[in-house]
């Protein structure tokens, strides 16, 4: 039986077959995990330019009257200060203050917001928000009736401007534009998981795989890659970006994941509010800080740490960084010890393996 067939799959799953892209099982989701090799499309998009179907992703639309009041409880950002035509990035907890999802808040109108969510969460986002619900407004899982694809690095402006009538150099970051793409219509947006500067377009599914081919065709000139999730997690790392699962998820809360400043305890009260009060006046026992190896080894997701031969932690996420050329990563450690300079050690296959903490983000692209 053919194990990818109880896959879920985007509209551009055959593409990615025929382009010779190694996919793997991803939340449920058929995805190429890298084409010509996750180092070459790394650099492909710190340097110029890298395209990503992110189709996988959820997006749920709240609609109505009360809209503002809905997405505003269920976030723990103040959605009052997100203007038209702004994105917020925002985290969605349990009343016991873990993260359900960290979700990207756009504001289409006054009563109406469009929120993009994490792929392997979308369904249990929804119910989440939809059991809030207690305002007049709608919910709609609204994944199926769009694709996403993200255009990103420095030539990605250039790239998808050939395709596009709407000024991109007028999209701020952390904002978006509704406009057309090739002529069909499309969500425009600057956000980005790569630590580059790039867009993602929101698109019918329909229009995928004809948009997809036009957008490689206008990035030839800088030499466009076909990037997979290999290249977008080292990328995303590189930055410091959280992925639901490694850095944040239900037992982890925005301060320990080093998200403080997502969290706006003055804008009234939100889900978890109570508890995260409880948890701030209480003060941390840990926290997420980044690392380099000082050994030889790379210390991988899940490693176990220790300090003076006790447990103390585990990685969240780590690998080689293309872009440094060393070996990185995140990890969980005592407040006492999540210092820049501290030394700790991380169990490689049964041995204890030098690594220190430093500052992050580890990459930060030049203005």
């Amino acid at each position: 039986m053919d194990q990818s067939a109880a896959l879920k799959s985007t509209p551009l799953v055959g593409v990615h077959r025929r382009a010779g892209a190694k996919m793997v099982d991803f939340g449920g989701w058929d995805m190429p995990v890298q084409y010509s090799g996750i180092l070459d499309e790394h650099h492909a998009v710190r340097r110029a330019v890298g395209i990503f179907d992110v189709s996988h992703m959820g997006e749920i639309e709240v609609r109505g009257p009360q809209a503002f009041d809905l997405v505003n409880y269920i976030a723990t950002t103040d959605v009052s200060k997100v203007k038209i035509g702004q994105a917020q990035y925002a985290g969605m907890l349990y009343a016991h203050g873990g993260f359900v999802d960290d979700i990207l808040i756009h504001k289409v109108a006054d009563d109406h917001y469009f929120l993009c969510v994490n792929a392997s969460n979308q369904d249990k986002d929804y119910e989440h928000i939809a059991a809030a619900n207690k305002f007049d407004c709608t919910v709609e899982n609204a994944g199926p009736r769009y694709s996403q694809l993200a255009i990103q690095g420095p030539k990605g402006l250039a790239t998808l401007q050939k395709l596009t009538a709407t000024d991109l150099s007028t999209i701020r970051y952390y904002h978006f534009s509704d406009g057309e793409v090739s002529g069909t219509p499309a969500r425009i947006a600057r956000t980005g998981y790569t630590g580059e500067d790039g867009f993602e377009i929101y698109i019918d599914p329909s229009q995928a795989e004809r948009l997809w081919a036009e957008i490689l065709a206008a990035g030839e000139e800088f030499g466009i890659k076909q990037a997979g999730l290999g290249a977008r997690n080292t990328l995303r790392l590189e930055a410091k970006m959280a992925l639901y699962g490694h850095e944040i998820g239900a037992e982890i809360n925005p301060f320990e994941a080093d998200l403080a400043r997502i969290v706006k305890f003055d804008k009234g009260d939100f889900i978890g509010r109570a508890k995260l009060l409880e948890l701030q006046a209480a003060g941390l026992t840990r926290k997420l800080v980044g690392f380099e190896m000082r050994g030889r080894g790379i210390g991988r997701d899940g490693y176990e740490i220790t300090i003076d031969g006790a447990p103390a932690g585990f990685v969240t996420s780590g690998g080689p960084s293309p872009t440094l050329n060393k070996n990185i990563g995140l990890c969980y450690l005592p407040i006492e010890k999540a210092i820049v300079g501290q030394v700790f050690q991380i169990v490689i296959r049964n041995q204890p393996v030098d690594a220190e903490v430093v500052p992050t983000p580890f990459y930060k692209r030049a203005k």
